[in-house]
């Protein structure tokens, strides 16, 4: 197999890979009602609500990162990024979040569909060009690749209210 098919398949499995679990995740939080989401995963620890809006925050945070425009949603970021959960009593309800969500992943989707394998083979934009001629794994894929590993992880939290 060349060297493009390779990068091709690897970047259709990774875009494969985000695809199963952000739709998994969508499911689950359209399954969820408001009351299972305000509950602790366990005692002590995030609420639905802060993890679904967390993933919503992180995912919208990817646009600016991989070069495809600003974020849809910046007042998420203080709320959902920067601070721990119950650290403010405002947070936007559950129907706007899930909204939020649908909206995010709608654009997320038509460039993850769209980018060529160079395109996600090139710098996010949290690096430099002289850094990134030292350390070409700092690419957009990779970016993905770990945001899909942190969606799996809250996933899993989220099962718990089930």
């Amino acid at each position: 197999m060349e060297t493009t098919s390779q990068a091709a398949l690897l970047v259709k499995m990774t875009v494969a890979a985000w695809d199963t679990q952000n739709n998994y995740f969508t499911k689950l939080i359209d399954t969820l009602g408001n009351e299972q989401l305000q509950k602790e995963v366990a005692p002590g620890r995030n609420t639905g609500v802060y993890l679904l809006g967390h993933l919503v925050a992180v995912s919208d945070a990817m646009l600016p990162l991989l070069g495809w425009g600003d974020k849809l949603y910046p007042e998420l970021e203080e709320v959902f990024i920067k601070n721990p959960d119950k650290a403010t009593a405002v947070k936007p309800s559950v129907a706007e979040l899930k909204e939020k969500l649908h909206t995010v992943n709608a654009k997320l989707s038509s460039h993850f569909h769209t980018a060529t394998i160079d395109q996600w083979l090139d710098r996010h934009m949290a690096v430099s060009q002289e850094d990134f001629a030292k350390e070409p794994h700092r690419n957009r894929l990779n970016v993905l690749i770990s945001r899909t590993n942190h969606m799996a992880n809250h996933i899993g939290q989220l099962l718990l209210l089930k």
